[in-house]
């Protein structure tokens, strides 16, 4: 799932264009970050159910950047899936505008769960870009478990965290999705998309811990980074 740096602004994209400018950036890999710049994966299931919760994430992003300013900074890679096959990642954005241009340019769409495939470029980015957090936002989970569960005991080998944010309360998805994030030590929380402040306290915090570290989340006084913190396993530190 190769790197898509610049959709262009204006109306949804053309059959085609997605596909041009994803080729375009899959020539070079992305360079590291700069000393003192966090890295997010920022990952939402875009499939058509999730049209109101992907317009509050594309409204909330822009705190994400205003919490790591004063930590650093911090880059985010937009990551989704939707319809039949679809699964595609942009290119390192640094501002809130670029990413909301970005998530502005979809619109979810019909489709079943592409979770593995998420977390197969979660894994391929943590090796070649130097990525150590990622956010998951979705409700449910139409594969099979194992997989999933194996892919995040390799995200937790290479030391990348998974902080999953569920909305909903499907037993069965909260089971597998409590335990990636534990496989990685990140976290898992649920949030509810009528409650608009949930979500954004806990992408804050998440943006926090990439910018600066737990240190950072410890730091901090919002109440959702006493969310992840408390469900980070304590072993991982």
């Amino acid at each position: 799932m190769p790197d898509d740096p610049a959709l262009p602004a204006g109306a949804p994209s053309a059959p085609g264009e997605i596909e041009a400018f994803l080729r375009k950036a899959g020539e070079t890999a992305p360079p590291r970050p700069q000393a003192g710049q966090g890295r997010l994966a920022f990952a939402l299931d875009a499939t058509a159910s999730r049209q109101p919760t992907w317009d509050l994430a594309c409204g909330l992003q822009a705190e994400m950047f205003s919490v790591a300013a004063g930590l650093g900074g911090l880059e985010v890679q937009l990551v989704y899936y939707r319809g039949a096959s679809e699964c595609r990642a942009s290119g390192y954005v640094s501002d809130a505008a670029r990413l909301a241009t970005l998530m502005g340019r979809i619109s979810c769409a019909g489709g079943r769960t592409q979770i593995g495939r998420v977390l197969r470029h979660l894994e391929t980015e943590a090796g070649r870009s130097g990525l150590r957090a990622a956010v998951f936002v979705g409700d449910a989970l139409e594969e099979p478990a194992a997989g999933l569960l194996e892919a995040a005991g390799r995200l937790g080998l290479m030391g990348l965290r998974l902080f999953v944010f569920q909305e909903g309360r499907d037993a069965s998805v909260e089971r597998v999705f409590r335990e990636m994030a534990g496989l990685t030590g990140g976290a898992w929380c649920r949030f509810d998309a009528s409650a608009p402040g949930e979500l954004a306290t806990l992408l804050k915090a998440v943006a926090a811990y990439a910018a600066g570290g737990q240190a950072a989340l410890l730091a901090s006084p919002e109440a959702g980074a006493r969310r992840v913190l408390a469900a980070m396993p304590r072993q991982r530190g």
